[in-house]
């Protein structure tokens, strides 16, 4: 199986500041971009920093193009994290390479594409934490704040500091989860009340009542009944005597259902035997017959049974009313009232309850808050002890820098109040020669050592955290002589483990370069286009000796460029 580097292979800019087209094509370790001044070597920075969700700057679109669009080749390794979040994403690799489009118009409007497929911006700075780390001027100032300076250190820690971190993390959450929750419970404790209290009065107001599932119905049918009662048994004894008639005036009731049947029966038993239709007729008079009696005798039953009551009738209305007005309140019908007393039972109970969690979470908040003690304790140690590798590395770098008296100090100075990275501030600061008291990057740097720094910074981390591009926008401001010199030795050792790229005006650190870029500009009249090409070695000599002696063709100039390249070839060899 071979092992796949990654590294930016190519990159394609169009319409970006100065250039029109380019094409950078780049090699696996040191890459060097030199040009004239307003050339637009920073725009090869800019392409980059687009490339990876850098801030998308409508003023950089070139007069007239429209858009700027960035295209980049990026070799990943297909079983690393990168791969893994490409796919998640929904794009492709082009077998161990992934491409990547980023575009702004002039209006402003940004697009993004990740292997053939739109994605947010997001997803490529969140891709960039894996594939490059980009150093410019603006990238210098973020590492003077407090912030940067302890993910600077906790980068460094490494593996140590992950553990004990997750757990501070982990705790830090439920801590934060729980006090948010007590504030709730305690900022709307009157409201709490008030809410308990109107649940309580309706729950005992229907308890009071105590009604049942269908009870409503059941009076109402009752109270129908009784209010009737009058016509009701009238109406009973009525159908009881046409079917039986009343044997008290027999001689004067006309003849009722079951004589008429009685007659029609005795009719046709008498012929039966002649034809069987009519029998079957007889037979069925007889079923009428006692279908008929049976119901006369339930009429009479009913008939007997119905009585006015006013006093009943006086009940069942009052106990309707306290179900009318039981679902006026609390539901158009009486199975709506009973399920808001369920539900309110239960929401009563879970506020009752609220002094129990409240007492539950308060222990749970300080064992939390004691959990933290312990872990941010065990950060700080952690951190103070990478804090003193981290200071003594950095300080030797700075010593091959030519800052041979400079002294990195890292202070982690814990406090009373747990942040989500733990209770540690953490502060790099500089002392520039000895006797100096330590300052702050920004106060005891000048520009060119805080380059230096930087570039000390990048090194030390390249063996605790390897990123597989660095890419340094004139890191060497402000340095020169022998200081560029040790520079253009430590961007190559650091071009052993990962891919550089440096935009530099110094020929002490381009000769250093394995691959050298150049981008060269071109004056029409009208338009100005820079394209960028990749020189060979007499190409090179004469780009050395136009940054030494401001000539391309002076001998000492072409002398002087020849002896830096032999002398980086040689550094290179014997490293």
């Amino acid at each position: 199986m071979t092992l796949v580097r990654p590294m930016v292979e190519e990159v394609r800019i169009q319409g970006l500041g100065v250039i029109d087209e380019a094409v950078l094509e780049l090699s696996p370790g040191f890459n060097v971009v030199t040009g004239e001044t307003g050339a637009g070597k920073t725009m090869v920075v800019t392409s980059l920093g687009l490339l990876f969700g850098g801030r998308a700057d409508p003023q950089r679109v070139r007069p007239g193009a429209g858009r700027a669009t960035v295209e980049g080749r990026i070799v990943v390794d297909p079983a690393g994290r990168v791969a893994s979040r490409v796919a998640e994403a929904g794009a492709e690799l082009d077998e161990d390479t992934l491409i990547i489009t980023r575009s702004v118009s002039a209006e402003g409007r940004s697009r993004a594409h990740l292997g053939g497929r739109s994605v947010p911006v997001g997803l490529l700075i969140a891709l960039a934490d894996d594939l490059v780390a980009v150093h410019g001027q603006s990238d210098q100032q973020r590492l003077l704040q407090p912030g940067r300076q302890r993910a600077a250190l906790d980068r460094y820690a490494g593996r140590e500091l992950a553990a004990p971190l997750r757990a501070y993390t982990a705790a830090y959450q439920r801590h934060r989860k729980v006090t948010a929750q007590l504030e709730e419970l305690t900022a709307q404790a009157r409201e709490r009340a008030a809410e308990a209290e109107m649940l309580r009065f309706g729950l005992e107001e229907i308890e009071k009542v105590d009604p049942k599932a269908g009870e409503d119905a059941e009076l109402a049918a009752e109270a129908e009944r009784l209010g009737n009662a009058d016509a009701l048994r009238t109406a009973a004894t009525t159908a009881h005597q046409a079917l039986l008639g009343d044997p008290d005036a027999a001689a004067l009731t006309p003849a009722d259902v079951m004589t008429l049947l009685g007659t029609a029966r005795n009719a046709l038993e008498g012929v039966r035997d002649h034809d069987p239709a009519l029998g079957q007729l007889a037979d069925r008079l007889a079923e009428a017959g006692y279908l008929i009696s049976d119901a006369a005798t339930e009429l009479a039953a009913y008939a007997e049974s119905v009585e006015a009551d006013p006093i009943r009738l006086a009940a069942v209305q009052e106990r309707r009313a306290e179900l009318n007005a039981l679902t006026r309140k609390y539901g158009p019908t009486l199975e709506d009232v009973l399920a808001w007393a369920q539900r309110s039972a239960a929401r009563l109970a879970e506020l009752e309850g609220d002094d129990e969690r409240i007492e539950r979470l308060r222990a749970e908040q300080a064992e939390l808050e004691q959990r933290l003690g312990e872990l941010a304790a065990e950060l700080t140690a952690v951190r103070s002890r990478a804090a003193e590798r981290f200071s003594a590395a950095v300080t030797e770098e700075l010593t091959a820098l030519a800052m041979p008296h400079a002294r990195v100090v890292v202070n982690v100075t814990a406090t009373e109040e747990f942040g989500p990275h733990g209770a540690d501030e953490v502060e790099i600061l500089l002392a520039p020669h000895p006797g100096a008291p330590p300052l702050p990057l920004h106060k005891g740097a000048s520009g060119g050592e805080l380059s230096r720094v930087m570039l000390a910074i990048e090194v030390v981390f390249a063996g605790a955290d390897p990123v597989p591009t660095f890419v340094f926008d004139e890191v060497d401001a402000g340095v020169g002589g022998k200081a560029a010199v040790e520079i253009g030795r430590r961007l190559a050792r650091l071009a052993r483990t990962s891919q550089v790229i440096v935009v530099t005006h110094l020929p002490q650190v381009a000769a250093f370069a394995d691959q050298h870029l150049l981008v060269a500009k071109s004056d029409d009249g009208s338009v100005t286009r820079s394209g960028v090409t990749v020189l060979d070695h007499e190409g090179r000599v004469r780009e050395l000796s136009r940054m030494l002696a401001g000539l391309e063709d002076s001998e000492l100039g072409r002398a002087h460029a020849e002896e830096l390249l032999e002398l980086a070839a040689r550094e290179r060899q014997a490293t």
